[in-house]
């Protein structure tokens, strides 16, 4: 990591207020929306015997450019452990392109829950070499992610995330200008905050900030790394229906990359109920 990408971390580290740190117990609080986030992952596992169903679409500023996911959840045995699957699927039309992506299988663990000083849930995810990586749909390798989430309820009307994650692709192939294969291993890097106001019981005012440094190969087979910076507000609510929650979410992402700043836009839509 760079050093520039260091500075990066420990001023997002640094939004996180410092009573996040303090012993609270979430218990005293009143009860709130513990969903997922949008680009920050929260620290809850799904609770036993409860499934959800997550629909995202994002736009990042491009009209002809879309990524959709799909993300299912499933506890296994108790709320210590959770495995997912998520799959997303792009349309890049402004080349021509549009298909399945690299799917991950996911597994986590409740490290720590809300009545510990924070909730804390690891997660791996092993990612399946789906898409065609000729099209620029996929990586062509199998390799594997960490994320580490944590989450702490800091008022009643305050909420506080934060995430630290790596994906590792080894063997990844590219062509260079000269027509030389190449092979590389390659190493992306990922840091975020956010902070949920909830409003009310059902409804969350949200904002993220997420910085994402991901490993490529260049036209001379030389690894180089892209940067982004996600600026993330939104909206979320839900809707209960007997033992179904439906949790719809909008959000205007402002993506800094290149040396150029896009505003997109951003759909989420949840379904969640026991099984």
């Amino acid at each position: 990591m760079t050093c520039r990408e260091r500075c990066a971390l420990l001023m997002l580290f640094a939004l996180i207020p410092i009573h996040m740190l303090a012993q609270s117990d979430a218990r005293t609080f009143d009860d709130a929306i513990e969903d997922n986030s949008f680009f920050v992952e929260e620290a809850y596992n799904q609770e036993d015997r409860v499934v959800q169903h997550i629909s995202t679409l994002l736009s990042s500023g491009d009209p002809r450019n879309y990524a959709f996911g799909f993300t299912q959840e499933w506890p296994v045995g108790s709320q210590l452990h959770q495995l997912s699957v998520t799959v997303p699927y792009q349309w890049m039309d402004g080349v021509g392109v549009n298909g399945l992506s690299d799917v991950l299988l996911n597994y986590r663990y409740q490290l720590s829950g809300s009545d510990g000083w924070a909730a804390i849930a690891p997660r791996l995810s092993l990612i399946l070499p789906v898409g065609d990586e000729l099209k620029g749909l996929g990586a062509g390798v199998w390799g594997v992610q960490f994320n580490l989430p944590v989450s702490k309820r800091v008022s009643n009307g305050l909420v506080v995330h934060a995430n630290v994650g790596s994906t590792l692709l080894p063997g990844v192939k590219a062509i260079t200008l000269t027509g030389a294969e190449v092979k590389k291993t390659l190493s992306s890097f990922n840091v975020g905050v956010s902070a949920i106001a909830l409003v009310s019981a059902n409804v969350n005012l949200m904002l993220e900030i997420v910085r994402n440094s991901t490993g490529g190969i260049d036209a001379e087979g030389n690894v180089v790394h892209t940067h982004e910076t996600i600026v993330n507000p939104g909206i979320r609510a839900a809707i209960d229906i007997g033992s179904l929650q439906i949790v719809p979410g909008l959000a205007a992402p402002v993506i800094t990359a290149g040396g150029e700043t896009r505003v997109g836009s951003f759909v989420y839509l949840s379904f969640e109920h026991p099984f």
